[in-house]
């Protein structure tokens, strides 16, 4: 395809591959921030194709992955009520709670309905005046600006009967938090390219120079991620951290300034809960005091919920890189798309997904020396 096939070349992916392998001198392990990017990975098999010296690990990057328990049984209690319309992105329908998912609710009964914008909650809003609409306001900086122009545009048309279920989460301090955890192996950061178009990626300047690690800002095709982790070795092997764009062609150091203002003027920062992690200060949005009325959480009475993660499932530990998926004695049996025990199994972003959909779960360890794009010059044209 015109303008994509270029980012799939298997001759230049081979090239880049050997630069890597003349850089090498010693182990790297690097964590891709990004879903979208563990799906790429996965995919195209560039773990395979990397030299035996760089390890990636799947980072916290899948808004629906790191969703925790808790604000996913408050939205399924929500969608049970009767007079409620709860409106979602259709990848949190199989996302499963304490009891069943969002699809169950609507089996049962429960008016619930994917949307593909959340202004889409604004026309349903009117068309249901006796009617409470709940949007379930998820994901990273990526979703913010959509997130906050709804309920921005639901104040202005004193739309009451229209709300968000907020959690809204932040990459930077994630990123700090799997820096301190203890037992931290990533060594280099592999940004997330779509966060930081909006964004930019300014505030991750203090973090590298702070925990002395490289962030190279990379994008989500095939050669993107082989040149962000080039740039990353390159930097690691001669014992610079610093901030560097890979991406460039998408995104620059300042992000979508009108964007952030839209942010700012309808979210506040605040503490949020992380699915398998747990607490991390000031890692999270909520909506600002005079957007209160259009607060799911303070409108329905939810606040008294507290679930436990089934004890089998680690993808915690998937999430802050400490394990892979097929590390999790559940993966591939009692945990599988269509019975899973976690969101990283359902969401299209998750690591335990990417690994179940190319057959990593069908050979020893993840490991398939003979899967076919591990040969470099077909790395890409596999796609195509």
């Amino acid at each position: 395809m015109k303008y994509l096939d270029e980012y799939r070349d298997g001759e230049i992916a081979a090239r880049i591959v050997d630069k890597m392998r003349r850089t090498l001198t010693r182990p790297w392990v690097l964590m891709e921030v990004c879903g979208g990017q563990t799906h790429s990975i996965v995919k195209n098999g560039i773990d395979y194709l990397l030299p035996a010296g760089v390890e990636l690990v799947h980072g916290p990057g899948c808004p629906v992955c790191v969703t925790p328990l808790e604000m996913i049984d408050k939205a399924h209690a929500i969608a049970r009520l009767p007079n409620v319309i709860f409106c979602s992105f259709g990848d949190m329908l199989r996302v499963p709670g304490s009891e069943g998912d969002l699809f169950t609710i609507k089996s049962l009964g429960g008016d619930v309905r994917v949307v593909y914008s959340p202004l889409e909650c604004l026309k349903i809003a009117r068309a249901n005046p006796k009617k409470q609409v709940v949007f379930f306001a998820i994901g990273f900086e990526t979703t913010a600006p959509a997130n906050a122009m709804l309920a921005w545009r639901a104040r202005e048309e004193s739309l009451n009967n229209l709300s968000l279920l907020v959690s809204q989460v932040l990459v930077p301090p994630a990123l700090e938090a799997i820096l301190e955890a203890p037992g931290n192996r990533v060594q280099g950061f592999l940004g997330p390219g779509h966060v930081c178009a909006v964004m930019g990626y300014r505030e991750y300047d203090p973090i590298s120079a702070r925990y002395h690690v490289p962030i190279v800002i990379t994008g989500f095709e095939p050669l993107d991620i082989l040149q962000g982790t080039l740039m990353t070795v390159r930097q690691l092997e001669s014992g610079r951290a610093t901030v560097e764009n890979q991406y460039s062609r998408i995104l620059d150091r300042e992000g979508n300034r009108a964007a952030q203002q839209l942010i700012s003027t309808v979210f506040e920062v605040c503490d949020r809960k992380w699915r398998g992690i747990g607490t991390i200060p000031l890692s999270g949005y909520h909506l600002r005091g005079e957007f209160s009325r259009h607060d799911a959480e303070k409108l329905f009475d939810v606040a008294g919920i507290a679930p436990r993660e089934p004890e089998i499932c680690i993808s915690g530990q998937i999430l802050r890189g400490l394990k892979k998926p097929h590390d999790c004695p559940a993966f591939g049996t009692l945990c599988t798309p269509q019975r899973p025990l976690g969101a990283t199994m359902v969401s299209a972003e998750g690591a335990c997904a990417a690994y179940y959909t190319y057959g990593r779960h069908l050979s020893p360890h993840g490991s398939d020396p003979m899967h076919p794009v591990i040969r470099e010059t077909e790395i890409i044209h596999a796609n195509r």
